[in-house]
């Protein structure tokens, strides 16, 4: 998610979606908005903005204000947002004279200047410009001219929204902490400066970080003690914290915030923590002097330490009734005995507690699934009548297979043990990832990036593939350089996770390319069904590559060349095939003489057989791609989005400007 604080340096949205509001302590009524903020987005293949005003227009309409109680702050609004996958969040300069505008000045060079929005959602009591006199009929009123639409939040969502900021007020104002958490759908947060205090808690065993809350709008619960977390540099501590003026230290009679963290021995002045409030344990108390007051923290200590653990125990528990997910990894092979051999055993080492291994033979005359019955029992076999080859081979195999998730496997690559448990959380945490491959590294020069699949899948904007870590023939040294979770536009069916429902809804990979290309079709039509394609770069494994059809091998060439102008074709815009097949065809043209010149007679001869065989069966693939597009619409979630497509051509960068490597791209 990207911040902005100033108008003049904001990004050019792309078919924005945007919402508009304070959003104080995005609440579950925040929450649904910002769904439905993304869904529209999605929609339209655009992206989502919420716009919110820095400082509250209360405070510069009203400066003499002093009731207003915020639940978050700048920082804190910024954490929660981004939670929530919007694209941008933009806090607009609350001034005098941005409130004087007019109504049409409001939408014409504010709304419409800095953010050209699609869709505008936005509350049915929506009011701007100067005396509040604009509202959501004259945001109407313009649509048609101005080229946006406006979706409104009905009367009785935002009044339910302004329900919930009430009520989540009004129980941390009284200390009701457990009802305030329900309406924010996660804990009331307290950020401060830790300052020097007068050092008497740790007089008393019980040694107190004093918070400096900075922001004196901030809403502060009622005074007593809390169990809470305490968060600093990335690490959460049990802590409890004390919030009140300290009546029994007569001659330190200043009202405090004060957490003593559990377990914790650091000097931290000048620093932020963050608090997390959980329960409150007690009302602020007068004791008849400090031994009094430290015998009541010993017990205050136990009674936080209970609520905490029981919290802990709450969300260990509900991660214990998740049921774990059945992955079925699954191995195509044909003729692969001794890549069984070699990397089976890593495969059944790995891991994961719910798993199963499958070996589907694709008619093999090498004896693999006889060594695979005899060394090999709690594999589980899948004999194939003939040699289907890699689409075709894998959905007749998984028609045999049962599970949540399918692993597509090659024969010839070595997985750490730890692979899969990575990207099955991360697919189980957000169900719009369709698919996901973990990092792809060389077998035998392990610190490099492997040809299938690198560190996730792109697509230049002529529909030529290429992955971070490899362009063309270059394979990068990996530095830990790509390392980072991200959405891409491809994962390499050379491990390739994916959901099992999905895939079969979607008819699987197409049968129809034999191999090659194969993961890149399913993955686009993936997209175009509003699903993300992932790399997980924290699960690692080792391909060999090649073992079953080389590089140098002229039936390779073909099957690429045709497989991606038939990618091209049932996946790309109508509009847009008009000039790129005759470009396509140019540029295979130019690697058809490059062979030429080489002396590699039958790679040219194999890319000219290629542009016969799809010319001549265009309607077919014609048929394929309605049939593909009805499967796509009945299991949609949203609109395509271009994560993982390159807006330039990966040929000129790599060739004529002479950039190797992908992190050189950009």
């Amino acid at each position: 998610m990207k911040v902005y604080t100033d108008l003049s340096k904001l990004d050019t949205f792309k078919n924005a979606v945007i919402t508009i509001g304070s959003f104080d302590g995005v609440h579950t009524g925040h929450q649904k908005i910002l769904e439905r903020l993304r869904q529209l987005a999605k929609e339209v293949e655009g992206e989502s903005v919420l716009i919110t005003f820095h400082p509250h227009p209360r405070l510069v309409i009203n400066p003499n204000d002093t009731s207003l109680k915020l639940l978050s702050t700048v920082q804190e609004k910024v954490e929660l947002v981004n939670r929530y996958g919007i694209d941008h969040l933009v806090f607009v300069p609350f001034t005098k004279e941005f409130s004087l505008q007019s109504p049409e000045d409001y939408i014409k060079n504010f709304l419409v200047k800095y953010f050209q929005p699609s869709k505008i959602v936005i509350g049915y009591d929506h009011k701007f410009g100067n005396k509040r006199v604009g509202n959501i009929e004259m945001l109407k009123e313009y649509q048609e001219e101005l080229g946006y639409q406006v979706e409104e939040i009905s009367k009785q969502e935002v009044e339910n929204i302004a329900v919930s900021s009430t009520k989540v007020r009004n129980a941390l104002s009284n200390g009701d902490i457990i009802p305030a958490t329900e309406l924010l759908n996660h804990y009331f947060t307290l950020t401060g400066e830790v300052v020097r205090g007068q050092a008497i808690g740790k007089e008393i065993g019980f040694p107190t970080a004093n918070l400096k809350v900075k922001n004196k709008y901030k809403l502060i619960p009622s005074d007593g003690i809390y169990a809470v977390y305490a968060h600093h540099n990335e690490h959460r501590y049990d802590a409890m914290l004390y919030l009140g003026r300290r009546p029994t230290l007569e001659d330190h009679n200043n009202y405090v915030c004060e957490v003593n963290i559990f377990d914790f021995d650091k000097d931290i002045y000048g620093e932020l923590l963050k608090i997390e409030f959980v329960r409150r344990i007690r009302d602020d108390e007068k004791f008849p002097g400090l031994e009094s007051l430290k015998k009541q923290l010993i017990q205050d200590k136990a009674n936080a330490l209970a609520v905490l653990g029981e919290s802990a125990k709450i969300e260990t528990e509900v991660e214990k009734t998740k049921p774990i997910p059945k992955v079925a990894v699954v191995i195509l092979n044909y003729n692969g005995r001794d890549y069984l051999k070699e990397f089976l055993p890593f495969v059944m080492f790995s891991s994961y507690e719910n798993m199963d291994v499958y070996v589907a033979d694709n008619a093999s005359i090498d004896g693999s699934s006889v060594f695979v019955e005899n060394n090999f029992p709690d594999v589980k076999l899948i004999q194939l009548k003939e040699n289907f080859g890699f689409a075709k081979g894998y959905n007749e195999a998984l028609k045999k297979v049962h599970a949540d998730y399918f692993v597509l496997l090659n024969s010839d690559v070595e997985p750490e043990k730890g692979w899969i448990e990575p990207i099955i959380e991360l697919m189980e945490r957000d169900k719009t990832v369709g698919a996901c491959q973990p990092k792809i590294l060389t077998h035998g020069k392990r610190d490099h990036f492997e040809y299938a699949g690198g560190a996730g899948g792109w697509i230049d904007k002529w529909g030529f593939p290429f992955c971070r870590g490899r362009i063309f023939d270059t394979t990068e040294e990996d530095k830990g350089q790509y390392d980072t979770s991200e959405e891409v536009f491809w994962a390499s069916g050379a491990a390739m996770f994916v959901r099992a429902d999905l895939y079969k809804s979607l008819g699987g990979l197409d049968g129809g390319y034999f191999a090659h290309m194969e993961e890149i079709d399913l993955c686009w039509r993936m997209k175009r069904a509003g699903y993300k394609i992932m790399v997980k770069p924290k699960s690692v494994v080792y391909h060999v590559g090649g073992g079953t059809l080389a590089a140098t091998n002229p039936r390779k060439t073909y099957l690429n060349f045709r497989n991606s102008l038939v990618t091209i074709f049932k996946n790309e815009k109508s509009g847009k095939l008009f000039w790129l097949l005759p470009l396509r065809l140019v540029l295979d043209g130019v690697a058809g003489l490059r062979f030429m010149l080489q002396g590699k007679f039958a790679h040219t001869k194999a890319i000219v057989n290629a542009h016969w065989d799809f010319f001549a069966s265009q309607s077919d693939y014609r048929n394929k791609s309605y049939e593909e597009m009805e499967a796509i619409e009945k299991v949609s979630i949203g609109k395509m989005d271009n994560k993982g497509v390159y807006p330039k051509s990966i040929i000129w960068q790599y060739f004529i400007k002479r950039k190797k490597y992908f992190r050189n791209l950009f």
